[in-house]
């Protein structure tokens, strides 16, 4: 059975710091490109950012580039999102996905369950 179970997330002020966590059982990491996202309340999903796990690549939405840091640890089967200065407008529940943009991560259907992000300020 394919899985992908985020963990980590919870309530932080802003400017701190949180690290998720995305593990997959059920297929390798490095079969599919590994994307980030979220859903604030209201809001439309949106793509964070993605890490291609074969060769460590990764590309960022310009709202959290140079803030956030997509990494994977493929002997785990993990993708990790380290996420630093966060703002309140970071609030909102993190997804993983199989796929770096929400039309392929819909078609291929492997998604985790979310966490939730809470930034007070």
């Amino acid at each position: 059975e394919v899985q992908l179970v985020e963990s980590g997330g919870g309530l932080v002020q802003a400017g701190g710091s949180l690290r998720l966590s995305c593990a997959a059982s059920g297929f390798n990491v490095d079969d599919y490109a590994i994307g980030w996202f979220r859903q604030a309340p209201g809001k439309e999903r949106e793509e964070v950012g993605c890490i291609s796990t074969s060769d460590g690549s990764t590309d960022y939405a310009a709202s959290v580039k140079g803030r956030f840091t997509i990494s994977s640890d493929n002997a785990k089967n993990t993708v990790y999102l380290q996420m630093n200065s966060l703002k309140r407008e970071d609030t909102a529940v993190y997804y993983c996905a199989a796929g770096c943009n929400t039309a392929v991560a819909g078609m291929l259907g492997y998604w985790g369950q979310g966490t939730q992000v809470t930034v007070s300020s």
